[in-house]
């Protein structure tokens, strides 16, 4: 490839991401006919078409989108690298990409990682909280938080957590109106507030456990959320019963304002880990974030 069809293949790069001519441009400080112009002599010269044009969006054809896909690793690790010849300073300094859930975000690493931008204010973290499961390679993350019963192989894992349990809580007038479920299966005759997942789109069946004994439920209510604040909120409005991270309401459960059941059925789940690729060269940023959240 000559070197003024990889600078094209950048240009192309960030009109694909960005799905737009115009963000594209104020992205590569360019001018939108620039970028254009430059987008179809490269195109002409391929013989492909990459990019699909309307009046209110442009989006990768298949051939773009593969370009895209093979291109856009092999690009992150070269930036990688830059970035961490760069961060030979005195000072870490750089920009460290993080995708986890709300849950461990909320709970683990915000409350570790607040100390870092004070000490080391060179250092920029992006934080994006998603439940689903992303992979990090494509989507350019430095690095994943994700439970240790559901990390890729070939990847590297710091465990970043102890581990956690769901506990099933509901307002006391809630309980007061409808009463007290002594088994996880009596759960279906009562108002619950469920969880959308966001990789597989279904409901949460929520799961249980008693001396050895295992049992998912899937429950009905008013209410669906995919965010556990949500869930909190709703349940300490008397809504239903919801199953969340005990570390989360255990404010609401010391006040009152939330009351536990089911408490010998929760089960516990393996903690959080940070996880990144094996190949990734790490700079003195995310070397410092890495050990900020390690346990």
């Amino acid at each position: 490839m000559k070197r003024e069809d990889l600078i094209d293949m950048l240009w192309f790069m960030a009109v694909a991401e960005e799905r737009s001519f115009t963000k594209a441009a104020a992205r590569l400080g360019t001018s939108q006919s620039t970028l254009s112009h430059t987008i179809k002599r490269l195109e002409t010269r391929m013989g492909l078409r990459l990019l699909t044009r309307t009046t209110r969006s442009v989006s990768p054809t298949e051939a773009g989108d593969r370009i895209l896909r093979s291109l856009a690793p092999r690009i992150s690790e070269i930036e990688h690298d830059i970035e961490a010849v760069l961060e030979v300073r005195d000072k870490p300094s750089g920009t460290v990409r993080i995708t986890l859930s709300d849950h461990a975000l909320e709970s683990v690493v915000w409350p570790k990682l607040q100390p870092v931008m004070k000490d080391f204010p060179d250092i920029k973290i992006e934080l994006n909280a998603n439940d689903g499961f992303i992979n990090i390679v494509e989507e350019r993350f430095d690095a994943g938080v994700r439970l240790g019963e559901s990390l890729d192989k070939d990847m590297i894992a710091v465990r970043i957590s102890p581990d956690w349990r769901l506990v099933a809580v509901g307002s006391p007038a809630y309980f007061q109106a409808n009463g007290f479920p002594q088994h996880p299966q009596e759960l279906v005759s009562h108002k619950c507030i469920n969880q959308r997942q966001i990789r597989s789109g279904g409901l949460y069946a929520w799961e249980f456990a008693k001396d050895g004994r295992e049992l998912r439920v899937r429950v009905d209510g008013q209410l669906i959320f995919n965010s556990s604040r949500a869930q909190i909120n709703a349940a300490v409005s008397g809504y239903g019963i919801a199953y969340l991270p005990e570390n989360l309401v255990l404010d609401d459960l010391a006040t009152g304002r939330l009351v536990q059941v089911l408490d010998k059925w929760s089960p516990f789940f393996q903690g959080y880990y940070l996880y990144y690729p094996s190949k990734r060269q790490n700079g003195p940023a995310f070397s410092v974030v890495m050990n900020a959240l390690r346990v």
